[in-house]
């Protein structure tokens, strides 16, 4: 059977799943269902968060309590669906709807374009997962929401988001900074001509 991703274009979250009590998913691949993160996912942003690889490579977010993680859901990702019709996804295993990282785009305020990011747990690192996703997810851009660009920025020393980027297509344009952090980031970026 192969990895690819089917869309499902209904971005209403009040249809429950009817295999369980999730929000419809957005994304599905061969092994993975990627929904709109909810309030109730709390505790699963809060260990990601706060996982040593996301404060390595993304960076502090100040997450030190389920508060604090309910805040980041509702201004971040919930907002962004409210205003961009995408954000990033929850992204789950099919098989028992263990939650095991984040997939989707971002726009934000300093880039042009929207950009692509993803982050696991370390235990589902290497596994194939990041790129499953965000190939559905680089198949959205341009199919549902017609986009003909999407970016993606890394950090410099994070040698597995690089690789992931240029197997996804993505080449590498320059060295930025963004605001707050002033951190040296790298710039890729793709245009959506033929995607996976």
């Amino acid at each position: 059977m192969s990895r690819q991703a089917r869309i499902f274009y209904s971005f209403d979250t009040a249809k429950p799943n009817r295999m369980t009590d999730r929000t419809m998913p957005i994304l599905e691949t061969e092994r993975l269902s990627l929904c709109q993160l909810k309030i109730e996912d709390a505790p699963f942003i809060y260990e990601l968060l706060n996982s040593p690889e996301w404060i390595q490579y993304i960076g502090d977010r100040e997450i030190r309590t389920l508060d604090d993680a309910r805040n980041y859901i509702e201004k971040g990702p919930m907002s962004s669906y409210s205003r961009n019709g995408f954000g990033l996804y929850l992204t789950r295993l099919k098989t028992d709807d263990t939650p095991i990282g984040l997939c989707g785009l971002i726009k934000r305020e300093t880039l042009a374009h929207p950009d692509i990011g993803f982050a696991f747990l370390s235990e589902f690192m290497g596994k194939g997962f990041a790129f499953e996703s965000a190939s559905a997810v680089l198949k959205q851009g341009k199919t549902s929401l017609g986009l003909e660009t999407i970016l993606a920025i890394t950090d410099t020393n994070n040698q597995r988001s690089i690789k992931l980027l240029k197997r996804l297509g993505l080449l590498f344009e320059k060295t930025i900074t963004l605001p707050p952090e002033e951190k040296e980031l790298l710039l890729f970026s793709s245009k959506l001509i033929q995607v996976i």
